[in-house]
């Protein structure tokens, strides 16, 4: 999710429907609803807290895909939620990022126990913040204490002064080195993007090349995911795509759709259903990484009290979110969430079973609302990837 953690995720309250569309592959289970009848059951129950528009996909051990969506794409034409849509990727480009460091790592280019100093001198340092203290193995992971510094908005006013704002890497480093650390190196969990932009510009510094160039050439083109895009500063999505909806309180519902993100360096990708479900399944097949660095990947601590109301029994890896399955086992993930847009994904630890969930509108006017989507969505995530029973090992 996790632009500084909801921080801009002001989510929506229900709204008038103008339209439900749903629209899902048919493929039987020999007990209970198919797998397309309950995602089609869940997307609707999602649409019915008042979220204006979703699309699900879900990948069964067979390559058997079901696709639903509900709602509609555009509340002012009701045109139907297209089941290919484009979205931005948000913060589940921080997988992406992870991934190239680990490559980088395997490749005997940089190590997890550099430190931040030694490929970036001097970029973190004040206010008690000392980069020779932080590992490259702590800004994945969220234990470096970094103060996240990303700006945001929280009013309608705030987002169309700030829609179009460009920030450099080292302008959101600056704003994070004017805060004391949240913590000591190591000694705490707390979610920063910050950490992941100087992740990007240590990636620069080790190849020569901008993150999302590595990104292209070693996951993108490999995977044949022709619909995962960079967009750099563009402020629009290729289509087709939901507008993305956001409700800063009562009567504020504004389309937040046109915006640059604010960290475009890294959370500026788009994708859809089938591009992110691909990306979730190469990596943990060990199609991306070599055996070594994803177990690295996978090796995981507490995340935040604030952060388990979100992701209950969740555990954070490098770049890889852990997550408990109703049906035994747990399931790997990273939402993301950003302008509108909030998408929940998982795959089996096999990587044989794997769901996403994008959602075009946020509902973040109150605690209760935001954890009401996010419980929904996982529901999906859960009801998909535990369709074929227990997952214990």
């Amino acid at each position: 999710m996790m632009s500084t953690l909801r921080k801009h995720l002001v989510m929506a309250l229900g709204v008038a429907v103008l339209l439900a569309a749903e629209v899902a592959t048919a493929v039987a289970e020999p007990n209970g609803p198919s797998r397309a009848a309950q995602l089609r059951q869940d997307t609707q129950a999602i649409h019915a807290l008042g979220i204006s528009g979703v699309q699900a996909r879900a990948i069964a051990p067979d390559g058997g895909q079901s696709v639903a969506t509900s709602g509609t794409a555009d509340l002012k034409t009701g045109r139907p939620v297209p089941s290919n849509g484009y979205f931005r990727m948000a913060s589940t480009s921080k997988t992406l990022v992870a991934t190239v460091v680990l490559q980088l790592e395997s490749e005997g280019r940089l190590s997890l126990d550099d430190t931040v100093e030694h490929w970036l001198p001097g970029v973190v340092r004040g206010n008690g913040n000392d980069g020779s203290a932080i590992t490259i193995r702590q800004l994945l992971q969220h234990t470096s204490g970094i103060h996240d510094g990303l700006p945001g908005y929280t009013t309608p006013t705030e987002y169309y002064q700030q829609r179009h704002h460009v920030y450099g890497p080292e302008q959101l480093v600056a704003r994070a080195m004017s805060h004391a650390p949240d913590f000591p190196p190591g000694e705490g969990w707390q979610y920063s993007n910050t950490g992941y932009v100087l992740l990007a510009t240590v990636i620069h510094k080790v190849t020569g090349r901008p993150a999302h160039r590595e990104i292209e050439d070693r996951i993108l083109r490999p995977l044949g995911l022709g619909r995962t895009r960079w967009t750099g500063t563009s402020p629009t999505l290729p289509r087709p795509h939901a507008q993305a909806y956001q409700l800063f309180g009562p009567g504020s519902l504004v389309d937040v759709t046109d915006q640059i993100p604010v960290d475009h360096e890294n959370l500026a990708f788009v994708t859809t259903t089938r591009d992110e479900n691909g990306f979730l399944r190469a990596l943990l097949t060990g199609s991306l990484l070599p055996a070594r660095q994803l177990a690295e990947m996978k090796r995981t601590v507490p995340v935040s009290a604030e952060v388990q109301q979100l992701w209950p029994g969740g555990r954070y890896g490098l770049g890889l979110v852990e997550r408990p399955l109703s049906c035994g086992g747990t399931y790997w993930s990273h939402e993301g969430g950003d302008g509108g847009y909030i998408t929940l994904n998982g795959v089996t630890d096999d990587g044989t079973r794997s769901a996403v969930v994008s959602m075009s509108e946020a509902r973040g006017d109150s605690l209760e609302h935001i954890l009401g989507q996010e419980g929904a969505g996982s529901t999906l995530i859960d009801h998909a990837l535990c369709a074929g029973g227990s997952n214990t090992p």
